[in-house]
This record gives structure tokens, C-alpha cells and sequence, in this order.
């Protein structure tokens, strides 16, 4: 692999990251907000809330995965 495919690999990688991190932080602002809400009128909210609250960090972890496999497939 020449050095130019490889930046581009990499650069590809960081972007996978980058932007489903972003994507997974948007996603838990909203959910984050509501579920303190929630657990102030009522605290048999808690669960749910930390559940819904985990949620989105799976995008994280799937971009973290694009990223692996772009850095180590080619």
C-alpha cells in the first residue's frame, strides 16, 4: 500500500469515528436531558433511564468498528 492510500485509509478511519461520536453525543443530550426529568418527578424512572441513556453510545462503538476494520482490512 502505497503512503497516499494509506492516509487516506486512516483518514477515513478518523472520520468514522468522529462523526458517530458526535452523532452518539447528540443522541444522549436529548435522552440525558429528558431522563433527569423524569427521575426528578418520579425515581422509578432510574433504570429506564440509564438504559435509554447507554443506548446510543452503540453508534459510538459501531464507528469504532468501521474504523478497525478500515485500519487492518487494507
Amino acid at each position: 500500500m502505497d503512503p497516499t492510500q494509506a492516509g487516506m485509509v486512516a483518514i477515513g478511519a478518523g472520520i468514522a469515528v468522529g462523526l458517530s461520536g458526535i452523532g452518539a453525543g447528540m443522541g444522549e443530550q436529548a435522552i440525558g436531558a429528558a431522563a433527569v426529568g423524569a427521575m426528578a418527578e418520579d425515581e422509578k424512572f432510574f433504570g429506564k433511564g440509564l438504559l435509554m441513556t447507554v443506548i446510543p453510545e452503540s453508534i459510538a462503538i459501531f464507528g469504532l468498528v468501521v474504523a478497525l476494520i478500515l485500519l487492518f482490512v487494507f
